[in-house]
């Protein structure tokens, strides 16, 4: 196998975009990792393009072919790549595969979704979907449900509290403050977040990620071949995949996810380091809860103590272990089908030294992760300066 490096990255403003269209949307962020790493388009081999719902969410299926004409791209072969919400990390994956297999060289790995033009009520609809229909959404679960129920299991199990949970949102928010493409760039209190609406206890509002549209691509090329494209490469050193029960009730557990756990295994092997190495990482905290579950289960803490490691600071930015620095999916928001492929951009950008005011100090090893509805599909990626 090559070392595989991303070479170029782009990301569009997060949010209720009305007046950007889909398509308009890839090709900003495209565009933008094409700008990064110095490239016309002329040399790229093949996009795979992470993207849950189109067709729920806009009515447009066939979205491969859409990209690649619209970008100008065609005759490049472009895959669609789904796996509900770690669409953007798997299509990552396969651009990493893509690579390494030497089958191309110049990959764009890239993620979108445009969620805000349907009622909330749709979109609901639409992203229950990733659940399994017939067990969880025909009676009426949503996923601030089945959160829920992660959430007051593991506060049973561990004493886990909804103060330490408001303090992931309130962290998050914080580090999205300094983020231009946020949703949201203010910072709350934990006050806010336990006294906004109850969603499904013990999740209130302000525990949730939002509705978002967005975008996000990066780049990938032989590690040989990088610094043609970049002064400052970042390596894929490692990449890991699951598959987990897509059904709640099928877990042995419901106070950890096995995709991330098996995903971080695979990937923690493949470059040979451990939870001790990595410097920061994005995490997949759609929910506040779903945080705790990560950080405990990617191996940075010991099962049960997640909240109060987030109470102590220690995932903070100045932290043992700075934890979602973009503001994460829930300050950054969260485009289902990119954020997979946000969090790599958020990674690279740190690693590089370019995140601006919330720029970790000497950061070498980054990490990302990414699962699809309530764990059924997990990713992690390790990323390394390539200098």
């Amino acid at each position: 196998m090559r070392d595989v490096a991303i070479v170029g990255i782009g990301i569009t403003k997060f949010g209720e975009l009305w007046d950007t269209s889909f398509r308009d949307l890839f090709v900003d962020a495209g565009g933008g990792a094409l700008k990064d790493a110095g490239m016309d388009g002329s040399e790229i081999d093949a996009m795979y393009v992470g993207n849950m719902s189109a067709g729920q969410f806009i009515q447009q299926e066939h979205v491969a072919s859409l990209i690649a004409d619209h970008a100008g791209l065609v005759p490049v072969p472009c895959t669609r790549v789904e796996a509900a919400c770690a669409s953007g990390g798997l299509a990552l994956r396969q651009a990493f595969i893509s690579v390494t297999s030497g089958i191309h060289d110049i990959v764009v790995a890239g993620g979108i979704e445009k969620m805000t033009d349907i009622l909330s009520d749709q979109t609901t609809g639409a992203l229950v979907t990733a659940a399994d229909r017939e067990w969880e959404g025909y009676v009426g679960t949503t996923f601030p449900g089945l959160y829920a129920l992660m959430a007051r299991r593991h506060m049973h199990k561990f004493g886990t509290t909804k103060e330490q949970m408001a303090q992931v949102a309130v962290k998050n928010h914080k580090n999205g403050r300094l983020n231009p493409r946020a949703q949201y760039q203010k910072e709350i209190t934990v006050e806010q977040v336990l006294n906004s609406p109850i969603v499904t206890e013990p999740l209130n509002l302000f525990d949730c990620s939002p509705i978002t549209d967005g975008s996000a691509a990066v780049i990938l090329a032989p590690a040989d071949k990088a610094k043609k494209y970049t002064d400052t490469p970042i390596l894929i050193s490692g990449s890991g995949q699951a598959s987990g029960t897509l059904s709640l009730h099928d877990r042995k557990s419901l106070t950890e996810i096995p995709t991330t756990i098996q995903s971080a295994r695979t990937a923690y092997k493949m470059t040979d380091v451990g939870p001790e190495d990595i410097d920061l990482a994005e995490v997949h905290d759609c929910f506040t809860i779903a945080e705790i579950l990560a950080i405990e289960d990617l191996g940075f803490c010991e099962k049960g103590e997640g909240g109060k490691v987030v109470e102590e600071g220690e995932t903070a930015m100045d932290g043992k272990i700075p934890i979602n620095t973009s503001g994460g999916l829930k300050s950054k928001g969260h485009p289902v089908g990119a954020t997979g492929i946000a969090q790599a951009v958020e990674i690279v950008s740190q690693l590089r030294g370019e995140s601006g005011k919330r720029q970790t100090d000497g950061a070498e090893i980054g990490l990302t992760h990414n699962i699809g509805g309530s764990g059924g599909t997990g990713t992690v990626h390790i990323l390394e300066r390539g200098d």
